[in-house]
């Protein structure tokens, strides 16, 4: 495993780490403890040290798995945990960004993750009106204050969003995450450039596209109901499939598993420190940590 430092927040994190929203069950299946507790003994194995989850994966589900599952070794963990929304049902959410409910929410997540504290603590894409209230500020920085959190992050949407970027600093936000993999390059234009400018972490979200970049899927793929997949349009579905097809003919080397391929491509950008791929199993964690040695 190589490492890298996430910005302003002096972290030393794993350049590929693990994305958990696959234990919220809204993936095409349900997780059990020992399930999850496998994942992660395989990822630390791996040198894996930076775990990403977020308070509405289920009804903060991903947390407690991951609480229970590195509670007795939480010091070898960074974890990096969101804040804004509150899970009602599959895909469905109510946004709460207002100051009592994000510190009820802290609460929870500290609760589920059997924690006193959160390493990175994130926005989890907040509308502009939403990110740019002070009063929000105040409290996300009152959390760090009282030893709650240690670092504040911001999880951005749309991924050309510079004017959180911008103001981020203002924020005490000290790393940002975004989607960016190879068939979502909107933000190589402003946003990476500004994130570097201002020495801002940067975490690469969806960096296997949504598994698309894993090679294992072809148009016409289907996906069941219960996964997010599932839900989105079939023929913009096959078009990037289509495009993954391309990608792997022309781009990726012979003997090259596509998605240690993929994840190693959005290392190489510069302003990226690591990117948070999901994984079902541990042999995925194996294949993804792979990437360490392509970056």
């Amino acid at each position: 495993m190589k490492y890298r430092i996430l910005g302003k927040t002096g972290l030393r994190v794993s350049v590929v780490g693990v994305g958990t929203w696959q234990f919220g069950g809204e993936w095409g299946r349900t997780y059990t403890q020992a399930e999850a507790d496998a994942v992660l003994a395989e990822a630390q194995a791996c040198g894996i040290n930076l775990i990403d989850t977020a308070e509405c994966y289920g009804d903060h589900l991903s947390e407690r798995l991951i609480g229970h599952a590195i509670h007795a070794r939480r010091a070898d963990w960074i974890v990096a945990t969101k804040f804004g929304h509150a899970f009602r049902g599959h895909l469905d959410r109510s946004r709460q960004f207002a100051p009592a409910e994000v510190r009820q929410q802290l609460e929870d997540s500290l609760r589920a993750l059997r924690t006193d504290y959160i390493d990175l603590y994130q926005y989890h894409s907040p509308e502009d009106a939403e990110f740019e209230l002070e009063a929000l500020w105040e409290t996300v920085q009152r959390f760090v204050t009282e030893g709650k959190v240690r670092h504040v992050g911001l999880s951005v949407s749309p991924n050309t969003n510079i004017r959180q970027v911008a103001a981020s600093p203002r924020a005490g936000v000290e790393a940002v995450q975004i989607i960016y993999n190879r068939l979502s390059r909107q933000c190589e234009a402003e946003t990476l450039p500004a994130c570097q400018r201002a020495n801002l972490g940067v975490l690469a979200r969806i960096p296997l596209a949504s598994g698309y970049l894993s090679g294992k899927y072809k148009p016409g793929a289907t996906f069941p109901a219960n996964d997010v997949r599932g839900s989105r349009n079939r023929a913009d579905e096959d078009k990037l499939l289509a495009e993954v097809q391309e990608i792997a003919r022309l781009e990726v080397p012979a003997g090259v598993p596509m998605a240690s391929w993929a994840l190693a491509w959005c290392l190489k950008h510069p302003a990226v420190t690591c990117v948070i791929p999901g994984c079902k199993d541990p042999q995925q964690v194996r294949l993804n940590a792979a990437a360490a040695d392509l970056a």
